[in-house]
């Protein structure tokens, strides 16, 4: 694995758990977890919270969209890969499904 790899595999992970934990904290209609933390998450944030822990999931949640597609992208197998060239046609031919096999009652 290369550090490319390596890199963009432990910013999925921070991106991740910040996420979890931000949409954990949103307090939409006093049904989330943002009660259990009082009113330092209100004050800290000042009297417009709603707004940056929204504005902040959604961020969150485009950067995990974003790493996700370029995890994929970079693990991709390449194009020229011979792994359905290995399986010869007579293998195909020769396997059979399950019902074909089952004796007629």
């Amino acid at each position: 694995m290369g550090v490319f790899n390596v890199i963009l595999m432990v910013l999925f992970i921070i991106v991740s758990v910040l996420l979890v934990f931000i949409v954990a904290i949103q307090d939409e209609q006093s049904d989330g977890l943002g009660g259990v933390f009082g009113s330092a998450a209100q004050s800290s944030f000042g009297s417009h919270t709603s707004r940056v822990v929204t504005k902040v999931s959604a961020i969150l949640g485009a950067a995990f969209m974003i790493l996700a597609l370029c995890i994929a992208l970079v693990n991709k197998a390449p194009s020229d890969s011979k792994l359905l060239d290995s399986v010869g046609s007579d293998q195909v031919q020769q396997s059979q499904t399950w019902w074909s096999d089952a004796p007629a009652q």
